[in-house]
């Protein structure tokens, strides 16, 4: 995850690849129940930064401010309403949607794939949450049905400190995965 951005523009074919890239995610019963919201240039970020963060959560403001200039930010959004329409069509009437929200995992998965087409296109990315939905919702006109699941920041990486998170190291093999049995 990379949190210091050149603010030079990324490409319009590179945007249009991590996009194309991101749409062939995984999907339940190919509901494709994702959208994004492609905000390029500094005035539509920084549009973003003001309205999902409100300033009682602007700590990643302070702690790494050139995040702020990532040149382009796409939020993830989700529509649980798809997937219940498409589990209620005739191909899908006998299947339980189950407790697992699809809609979540889905455009979890879109995400990843943006995050890993930025590292083959030489970008930096940073996936991070969105702190006030509904602020989003207004300055871009997103509908009350579609979920802001995250958003992930892209452009050309300049150096960086690592995040302190990376401290805690990543949790041996042998603590994760269970062969057989738990």
């Amino acid at each position: 995850m990379v949190r210091n951005f050149d603010d030079r523009p990324v490409e319009p074919e590179v945007v249009d690849r991590l996009l194309d890239n991101a749409v062939r995610a995984p999907s339940a019963g190919f509901t494709q129940g994702w959208a994004f919201l492609v905000l390029e240039g500094a005035e539509q970020t920084r549009r973003f930064w003001d309205a999902s963060a409100p300033r009682g959560h602007d700590g990643a403001r302070r702690r790494w401010p050139g995040v702020l200039r990532a040149p382009l930010i796409v939020v993830c959004l989700a529509s649980e309403q798809a997937y219940r329409d498409r589990y209620a069509e005739a191909d899908k009437a006998l299947t339980e949607i189950g407790a697992v929200p699809w809609w979540y995992v889905d455009t979890g998965f879109a995400a990843l794939l943006l995050l890993l087409t930025a590292v083959d296109a030489g970008l930096g990315a940073l996936f991070l949450g969105v702190a006030d939905p509904e602020g989003l919702r207004a300055a871009f006109g997103v509908p009350a049905e579609q979920t802001p699941v995250g958003a992930v920041a892209l452009g050309y990486p300049l150096p960086d400190e690592p995040s302190a998170s990376i401290a805690r190291g990543r949790r041996p093999l042998d603590e994760v995965v269970h062969r057989g049995r738990w």
